[in-house]
């Protein structure tokens, strides 16, 4: 498919840009809002020199999380070998062939991407490694805001306040899911971490709602982008 036609983006790549053009409104209800979590498994933790192997997105509408709008993909990466993070995610050399391509990944995960804001725990690495393939294959950068999980624990949880130490580390999706006795389900796939990081947001919303005494709107989160 071709989505260029010299500098001027087209087509699918257009409608990607203009959806993302402007901040999203920050007094929009958080339950209005276009909600997307997501998790990549990758080869490593390398931006750049390491590639997805899976990723998964769902939407995240109100207080409920619609399974059968689940995406899930596994993805073409010939050179892969196995190697440390495979004893994590179990993605083997012959399991990765049976996957989409790049490109592919792009094309399909863009129009839930389109004009959504992304939840991830460290979502800052999932953002960063979709943000290569959105580079290679469509020559823009990835454009949504992103809201960490990993950061809302450490202001909702009194077991990660911040401590003011310099060598202090947001906690792991293990750690935040075990003090809030949260079933962890396909741990280190894509599919479960993204369906297990949006329930933990919803949890998080509800504590920071009794928190504040009112609905959330969408200031009342931190909105970080690449």
């Amino acid at each position: 498919m071709n989505f260029f036609s010299r500098n001027k983006p087209v087509g699918q790549v257009a409608d990607y840009i203009a959806a993302t053009k402007k901040p999203p409104n920050p007094k929009t209800p958080i339950g209005d809002c276009k909600l997307v979590a997501l998790d990549c498994e990758t080869t490593g933790f390398n931006i750049g020199v390491d590639v997805i192997l899976s990723a998964a997105l769902l939407p995240i509408e109100g207080h409920s999380l619609p399974i059968s709008k689940l995406q899930d993909w596994l993805v073409q990466q010939p050179d892969h070998r196995p190697n440390q993070a495979t004893t994590i995610h179990g993605i083997m050399p012959q399991e990765s062939k049976l996957g989409v391509s790049e490109e592919q990944l792009v094309q399909a995960m863009e129009p839930t991407l389109r004009g959504a804001v992304l939840v991830g725990h460290h979502a800052g690495f999932d953002a960063a490694v979709i943000n290569v393939l959105f580079k290679r294959h469509f020559k823009t950068r990835i454009r949504n805001y992103f809201i960490d999980t990993a950061d809302l624990a450490m202001v909702e949880m009194d077991a990660f306040k911040k401590t003011g130490y310099a060598n202090q580390r947001p906690p792991s999706l293990d750690e935040v899911c075990a003090q809030l006795d949260l079933p962890m389900i396909g741990r280190h796939t894509a599919a479960g971490d993204t369906f297990t990081t949006a329930e933990l947001f919803l949890l998080l919303c509800g504590r920071r709602k009794r928190r504040l005494g009112r609905e959330l709107v969408l200031k009342d989160f931190h909105l970080s982008k690449l």
